[in-house]
């Protein structure tokens, strides 16, 4: 059975000293004392059994033992030292993939990629569009981004970016707009209602907010995705019901309205990422995600 290495730090200690052929030199490149050195080099020698410097005068000399171990540890230190650098130059310049909704990828981070990319010139990013929920695993992503409620699942570090909200929206083209503008909430009661199926809680969601009885409201067209609901709504085709975020550049242009607010719910928006080492970037874009999504 082949025997273990020696200590890596009493490895180190020698080939410090044997490169600089000075303990005193070795001790201070490593930050350690004159003795430490010393007693490192000691040890390394009674572990192998053999002399590995002799003195000459007032300085060091390396035997052959000591010449030949030199050459073996300078190698396998240097090749330690540049492939701990690729790893760290490859970490820092590997793609970070970031999962999200469709809707939210189109609506809200596609418009924001030049300020993303300008404030963030070295996360390298690469999007990944899917609905619902990822395994917890987060297969092939580094984060996702989500507008969702805890409980989270265990296996994440979650960093919670700002309160979802979400408000009735509609079109100035809506046929009944200029009605609905001066109405109280209670008038969408009387509309057909744009709902989407990977949101269905949405509009109960924000009639409990008005106090209205959810069985009073009555639904429309149905669509399958967020993004399909608001290009709709856009359209004039009904109203909407909306997270804040996704609708506020639809709101400033005035190609929609909101003439209800928005209302809080218990989701919120999370920057989900794996329980592992941690990654800069993450910490990073976290913070980004944060201050875009907190504007007014």
């Amino acid at each position: 059975m082949s025997r273990e290495l020696p200590s890596l730090n009493a490895l180190r200690a020698f080939e410090a000293a044997a490169r600089l052929e000075s303990v005193s030199r070795a001790g201070l490149e490593l930050h350690v004392t004159h003795g430490a050195v010393s007693r490192q080099i000691r040890a390394l020698e009674a572990e192998l059994g053999v002399a590995l410097f002799s003195r000459e005068g007032r300085g060091l000399a390396l035997t052959a033992a000591g010449l030949r171990l030199r050459d073996s540890v300078a190698g396998a230190f240097t090749q330690l030292r540049k492939t701990c650098e690729e790893l760290r130059h490859g970490a820092n310049h590997a793609p970070f993939v970031l999962g999200c909704s469709g809707s939210v990828l189109a609506r809200w981070i596609i418009p924001r990629m030049d300020r993303l990319g300008r404030d963030l010139p070295e996360l390298k990013l690469h999007l990944s569009a899917a609905e619902g929920m990822p395994a917890a695993a987060l297969p092939g992503l580094d984060a996702a981004l989500l507008l969702a409620e805890p409980p989270w699942p265990t296996e994440w570090q979650v960093h919670e970016l700002a309160p979802e909200r979400i408000g009735p929206v509609f079109s100035p083209r809506h046929p009944h707009q200029a009605a609905l503008r001066k109405a109280s909430a209670t008038a969408l009661c009387k509309e057909a209602l744009l709902h989407t199926a990977s949101r269905p809680q949405a509009w109960p969601a924000w009639a409990r907010t008005q106090r209205i009885a959810a069985s009073r409201l009555h639904y429309g067209q149905s669509f399958e995705h967020l993004y399909y609901l608001l290009e709709a709504a856009v359209a004039g085709l009904g109203v909407a019901i909306a997270p804040q975020q996704l609708v506020a550049d639809d709101l400033a242009a005035g190609r929609l309205l909101a003439p209800w607010g928005f209302r809080p719910t218990r989701a919120s928006w999370a920057l989900c990422a794996p329980k592992r080492a941690g990654d800069a970037r993450v910490t990073a874009l976290s913070n980004w995600l944060q201050r875009e999504l907190m504007q007014p």
